[in-house]
């Protein structure tokens, strides 16, 4: 039974010492790395531990997200390695599948870290619905003010096409077609 490292950092700028470090402190023969996000699917240093591990091997970690993009992904890396007899251990959470608590524990806390995961996305939901009950609105400001688009109507009133209006009060021509298409939508809502 060999034990494979695997190291991850998200950008070229973090440094994989700690993590190296302690996967050679376990004994890891061998070490493979990556310089990527945890995001991206392309990760060659994760294919290349994933084909080397041979059945009674086992892939260690130095945490749970170094190896998964998402919770899905985690699980779906660890039941294939399962199924290839291939261990997993996590260092700091202390989780490792090649015992029966060891699984227990890898999904109670994959299911711990959805939970998080959805409670955080929650949250910013309630936030941001309400701020739009107090009338916030996010994204940038809009490029046409009211002072500008009374401008730009006094120009198009004098004869200038929405395009020459747009240029004399700097603003792209597709912002003052959303800034007039908006006022008149507003308009047409008011009751009569």
């Amino acid at each position: 039974m060999a034990a494979i490292g695997y190291a991850r950092v998200s950008t070229t700028d973090q440094d994989l010492a700690l993590q190296i470090d302690a996967l050679a402190k376990v004994g890891c023969a061998r070490v493979f790395e990556d310089k990527a996000s945890g995001a991206k699917t392309d990760r060659p240093g994760l294919t290349a531990a994933l084909a080397f591990a041979r059945e009674g091997d086992v892939l260690v970690v130095w945490k749970l997200d170094r190896l998964g993009r998402s919770l899905p992904h985690l699980i779906e890396t660890v039941n294939a390695l399962e199924a290839r007899g291939v261990g997993f251990r996590s260092l700091t959470e202390a989780i490792d599948t090649t015992t029966p608590g060891g699984r227990l524990i890898f999904h109670i806390f994959g299911a711990l870290g959805q939970f998080e995961r959805d409670l955080i996305r929650e949250r910013t939901r309630a936030g941001l619905d309400a701020a739009v009950a107090r009338g916030r609105r996010g994204g940038r400001r809009p490029v046409v003010t009211k002072e500008k688009l009374r401008r730009a109507r006094t120009l198009i009133a004098q004869g200038l096409t929405v395009r020459e209006a747009a240029a004399r009060i700097k603003v792209g021509k597709t912002a003052l077609y959303a800034a007039l298409g908006e006022t008149i939508s507003d308009v047409s809502d008011q009751p009569i």
